[in-house]
């Protein structure tokens, strides 16, 4: 009797573990897509509605700010203005963004569309680690425990400095003597900047200590000038949470901003101030953009001088811009913004804690439209131009966070929106689960298809079909139909990465809460290998060629390989 219960609990544990989601393995083979169709707007455009046709964003009735309370200030140089108009117009062309090779910000442009450089041509399709090396730890001093290793969004920013450029800064001899180095620069959560040599992870030049934990992703000045900008993601002690503008010519700190700002209005949460998001700079007019935790939107002109050895700045005309809405101002929905913004021209665009998605001019820092996108929205969005329709379109997703039920469980949503108007072109919903303080849903930003994969954009949703499973999908652009899904044993807030070989054929590098990197074909969604880390990798990697730089929870910076 004994034995046929045995054989029966046995039997009983397989047939359950067959029915989770990637349960053995850990991603499962790919499914064709789901049967549940989206919200589809198949209304034509209207000439209004082409942004490349006008060159004019403007709203209709339903993305008028004025229906979502908002109210908006601006601070030019620490007074209180009514108007602003910016005398050196900022266009952002195309995303042509990085004039030198390399992923110099958050998804490496301004449409936030690409956190890969080069060309990855393999062979057998297999991940090999290369190097690691070891990071550290941070205590807290906010709340008990500690921060370890790289956190989420913890891009690494990969950067082929000239020669005139690499010889001038503070590297070691061995590393200013090399041609053609690619240099890694990597702020994590133990409080330091650290300088590695993409080809075998030694040690470029010293780190830099900045004390605060560095959650979030910096920013290159994107022309080759040797000026870093990165944030801080919490505050240290008596030290309020600020960002850091670095010369890598010194290792200096030349400039900080943003630690406890009067011009915040921000009282939910304990005032609570961070600045994860990854700034853009605009080179022609030497100007910085950043967005704030704090609820500030901060420009600046930073008056550089570069001459080849030194370098300084005198930062000027401080454009700071915030503002509320009828849901900001409690704890039930908190103000500020945490991911990082995309940028179409002189348009700015930006999801925030809220569940607003933000259309803002930045040459007369004026609001223009704005979609609810209904919770906290902690992954950028991320834009597309879209020559066949005369628009560009803004991808963008949500984490599980105000709308959760009382069992923790709820509906995301994943919109297509149209840059120029914000109205919504379809709209598709996932169950999840979330946790207090480790949130499900979407926390990694969208992976656009390029080349063979032109047609799909790709979400990694957390927390679906199970609290500690997730689900990574490939969706059709036009449709918002999904085409094909694989389930993840562990779910993933690392934001996935597309690489393309010589022929134009896509691969993407896919991590897990578990520690695996998965790569992935793009097109089927077919696992072409799997390898372990160690531990959880909520960072978003970056890839030169076929190196691939990732670090984890588990205080390490890996290398690894795509063969």
């Amino acid at each position: 009797m004994r034995a046929k219960k045995k054989v029966m609990c046995l039997a009983l544990a397989a047939l359950m573990a067959a029915s989770l989601p990637g349960c053995g393995k850990a991603i499962s083979k790919p499914k064709k897509g789901d049967s549940v169709a989206p919200s589809l707007n198949t209304a034509p455009l209207t000439s209004e509605q082409k942004l490349l046709e006008t060159g004019v964003c403007k709203p209709v009735s339903s993305t008028e700010p004025s229906r979502f309370g908002f109210e908006t200030h601006l601070n030019v140089n620490g007074i209180d203005v009514d108007g602003f108009y910016r005398q050196n117009e900022i266009h952002f062309t195309g995303k042509n963004y990085a004039q030198v090779k390399g992923v110099l910000t958050f998804r490496g442009d301004n449409y936030r569309s690409s956190g890969s450089y080069g060309v990855a041509n393999m062979t057998s399709y297999k991940l090999a680690k290369a190097w690691n090396i070891d990071t550290g730890s941070l205590k807290k001093t906010v709340k008990k425990g500690e921060w370890t290793g790289s956190g989420w969004t913890g891009q690494p920013l990969l950067v082929q400095w000239d020669d005139a450029t690499r010889k001038a800064m503070n590297l070691y001899d061995s590393k200013k003597n090399k041609s053609g180095l690619v240099e890694v620069i990597y702020a994590t959560m133990d409080g330091n900047i650290y300088f590695l040599d993409l080809d075998d992870g030694s040690a470029t030049r010293p780190k830099i200590s900045l004390g605060f934990p560095i959650k979030g992703t910096g920013s290159l000045y994107p022309n080759g000038i040797p000026l870093y900008a990165v944030g801080a993601g919490d505050d240290m002690g008596k030290k309020a949470a600020r960002t850091f503008l670095v010369s890598l010519v010194t290792g200096e700190v030349l400039y900080e901003y943003g630690a406890e700002d009067p011009f915040s209005i921000r009282t939910d949460n304990g005032n609570f101030c961070a600045f994860d998001s990854s700034p853009l700079f605009d080179a022609e007019t030497d100007t910085i953009i950043h967005p704030g935790e704090n609820g500030i939107l901060y420009t600046m002109k930073l008056n550089t001088k570069w001459d080849g050895t030194t370098l300084t700045i005198d930062p000027a005309e401080i454009v700071k811009w915030n503002y509320k809405t009828n849901r900001t101002g409690n704890d039930t929905y908190w103000l500020g913004m945490e991911s990082s913004a995309c940028a179409y021209d002189h348009y700015f665009y930006i999801c925030d804690n809220s569940g607003d998605l933000m259309c803002i001019d930045i040459n007369t820092m004026e609001l223009v439209w704005s979609q609810d996108i209904v919770d906290d929205s902690n992954a950028s969005p991320v834009l597309e131009v879209d020559p066949a329709t005369g628009t560009a379109y803004i991808y963008v997703s949500t984490s599980l966070h105000w709308t959760a039920n009382k069992r923790k469980t709820g509906d995301i949503p994943i919109f297509k929106i149209n840059a120029a108007t914000g109205e919504i072109m379809w709209k598709r919903e996932y169950s999840c689960k979330t946790v207090d303080g480790v949130s499900g849903g979407v926390q990694a930003t969208a992976c656009l298809g390029e080349n063979n994969l032109s047609g799909l954009v790709y979400f990694n949703i957390a927390r679906t079909g199970g609290k500690k499973h997730g689900k990574f999908v490939a969706i059709d652009k036009k449709t918002g139909g999904e085409v094909w899904s694989v389930d993840m044993k562990y779910y993933s807030w690392s934001s996935p990465v597309a690489v393309y070989n010589s022929n134009g054929d896509g691969y993407i590098i896919l991590c897990d809460s578990d520690g695996n990197m998965h790569l992935l074909d793009g097109a089927t969604g077919k696992v072409k290998d799997t390898i372990n880390l160690g531990k959880n990798i909520e960072a978003t990697p970056a890839v030169f060629n076929n190196t691939v730089v990732v670090g984890t929870r588990g205080k390490k910076i890996y290398g690894v390989m795509l063969k």
